[in-house]
């Protein structure tokens, strides 16, 4: 969730660059960096913190004589970097830009580098001497390794030894007036320089909207080179691509936004990019999950005896998917409790315990308490948390990062599902080490999981259409049920959650088995009952409630999985989502729920992105 910028042209380069860079804030702001051209060379400036640091950091720099300067051709060549940290602490040597030894070559990076430490161990065996803890210094090392004179072939055959998903921008110093950028699945957006003497590249359109509206996109697997009168793209293959520049006509606000209408709308789509920031490198191989950044040794984690969840909010949703997840695959005993119940009901844990607390901002006062609680009682506490330094990596035993990125809208979307993931994750590690998983069940697991971000963008594709026509037909009800089963019951809690949060509209969510027990009371011909039907061992009991629904007069919502027949014969409007392992259907599932709040919301003529009465981190009780 990076922010890149690069820039070639005729005016000097810093400014361009930090102002670049002041848009894209909002997709990381542990630290920043510029490369730029200066006599005799590239210089570096990088700070730890927000942008007022770099900033500090380049007037020192200034008044020390290290400015950037024309090549023999009068263009500057810079690169620039805002980082959200996944790999490594948050360090000046671990910001970007980073470089090979001779600090020749300079790249940015945006994304994950699942092979790094394979290729890390591969350069160090030939003698590279690395400086920093991030995956993407390998990416300066090969690039060094590969260099002939030829930029764009290095960065090509470096492209080629990398496994993940990323986007690159590299410069080298015996290249000057050059940039190349590569794109493996993250955004890299080319800006044509309004009178051919500049061009720019970022991985967002606001970075260099001051300077021009014409972009030109690249696809993946494609790279580019850069000057300050040429855009040359081409496939990783070295095949030319012809493709006519597109004119953006946004505001700035709708430039942050990337186009969308609010930002909660924009963070329903990055939720493929957050789930596979939260995954890829941690399934470097395909028959298992390598979970060395959290800090539980595999010894631990073989013999932990119980575990217990604590979260809050969205955040207790998301363990909730965890438990049945760990249960299912583990076989682990799993409890899960509200962090705000659990410590005040003096509960019974200690030594041989591990206590997950799930937060967000990994500041909520209520988990942040319970996560004491539990130290203080002997247990091992780790944090699934999606901002590094924050309090609660400071009060555990050990910290899984979700790498979701910054986000805006109060009503949590990207950062629900990089919890989910890495609920599964852990839950995947624990049945690995435990043997509770015959291997090709793993593999499979593996396979299905890494599949998910795709087929998230498929579902976002594919449902929105028909949610929008299912929101225009429900939006005035005074109140909706969500029904749901086994691990589709959280889907439904997440789901009612949104659609109160946002729309202020009265609803509940309810085990699907337990709707005769009171619930059913509710029902009449004008309540909307959405109901999580997709495949798992128990669709038939919920086909079964869904017609005790449709015999009360109610009107039933169905989300189902895509082929199942039987689910569109029952419900009166289906929305069909991928097929995938049943265990997983949550991450697909809960997109169509989070629209449906949202075009309820706006439909009702309501500001999603803050609602009213609401924070985005709850750090009081």
């Amino acid at each position: 969730m990076c922010g890149i910028v690069g820039y070639v042209g005729a005016r000097p380069c810093e400014e361009i660059l930090v102002a670049g860079l002041e848009k894209l804030e909002y997709r990381g702001y542990d630290s920043a960096g510029v490369a730029m051209m200066i006599p005799g060379g590239i210089e570096k400036v990088r700070a730890v913190g927000n942008l007022a640091k770099l900033k500090e950091a380049l007037e020192v720099a200034e008044r020390q004589g290290i400015v950037p300067a024309p090549d023999d051709n009068g263009e500057y060549t810079g690169i620039a970097h805002t980082r959200w940290a996944t790999h490594g602490r948050v360090t000046e040597a671990n910001a970007h830009p980073h470089s090979d030894e001779s600090g020749t070559v300079q790249i940015v990076l945006n994304g994950i580098v699942e092979n790094h430490a394979d290729l890390r161990a591969a350069l160090q065996a030939d003698g590279c001497e690395f400086s920093s803890e991030t995956d993407a210094e390998v990416v300066a090392h090969l690039i060094h390794k590969h260099f002939d004179g030829d930029l764009t072939e290095a960065v090509r055959a470096a492209y080629t030894e990398l496994r993940g998903h990323y986007a690159i921008v590299a410069m080298h110093a015996d290249v000057p007036g050059v940039i190349v950028g590569a794109r493996k699945e993250c955004p890299l957006i080319i800006g044509i320089g309004k009178d051919g003497t500049e061009n720019f590249l970022a991985s967002a359109i606001p970075a260099f909207m001051a300077s021009t509206r014409r972009v030109l996109t690249i696809e993946n697997g494609e790279l580019v080179t850069l000057t300050g009168h040429d855009v040359r793209i081409e496939t990783i293959e070295g095949e030319p691509v012809d493709r006519e520049s597109e004119l953006v006509e946004w505001d700035e606000e709708e430039a942050e936004k990337a186009g969308y209408d609010t930002f909660m709308m924009k963070e329903i789509h990055e939720q493929p990019e957050a789930i596979a920031e939260t995954i890829l490198d941690r399934m470097p191989h395909d028959d298992g999950v390598d979970l060395s950044d959290v800090g539980l040794s595999d010894e631990y984690l073989t013999n932990v005896e119980r575990i217990t969840i604590v979260a809050c909010g969205t955040s207790y949703h998301a363990g909730l998917i965890g438990r049945y997840a760990i249960g299912e695959w583990a076989r682990v005993p799993v409890g899960m409790d509200i962090a705000s119940e659990f410590r005040y009901s003096n509960p019974v844990i200690g030594k041989g315990d591990l206590v997950i607390g799930i937060t967000q901002s990994g500041e909520t006062a209520d988990t942040l308490a319970a996560m004491r609680l539990a130290r203080e009682a002997g247990a091992t506490v780790l944090t699934v948390t999606n901002i590094m330094g924050s309090q609660a990596t400071r009060d555990s035993d050990a910290v899984m990062y979700t790498r979701a990125g910054l986000e805006i809208g109060v009503a949590a979307t990207k950062t629900f599902v990089a919890q989910v993931a890495a609920m599964y994750l852990l839950a995947l590690r624990l049945a690995e080490l435990r043997g509770t998983l015959p291997h090709e069940r793993v593999v499979e697991l593996v396979s299905e999981l890494k599949a998910i971000p795709e087929k998230m963008d498929e579902t976002i594709e594919k449902v929105s259409e028909s949610v929008v026509e299912i929101s225009g037909r429900h939006y005035d009800q005074s109140f909706f049920l969500f029904l749901g089963r086994h691990i589709g019951l959280p889907v439904c809690l997440e789901g009612a959650l949104k659609l109160k949060e946002v729309s202020y509209i009265p609803s509940d969510a309810y085990a699907a088995g337990e709707m005769k027990h009171g619930p059913i009371a509710l029902l009449d011909e004008n309540t909307p009952v959405v109901c999580v039907a997709t495949d798992s061992p128990i669709l038939d009991k919920m086909l079964s409630n869904i017609e005790e629904v449709r015999a009360r007069g109610a009107q039933t919502i169905a989300v189902a999985t895509e082929g199942n027949g039987r689910v569109e014969g029952v419900a009166e409007e289906t929305i069909l989502i991928p097929r995938t392992d049943w265990v997983l259907q949550p991450l697909l599932a809960i997109i169509p729920l989070q629209l449906l709040a949202y075009h309820v919301a706006r439909l009702n003529g309501l500001n999603v992105d803050q609602p009213r009465n609401l924070a985005k981190t709850v750090t009081v009780e």
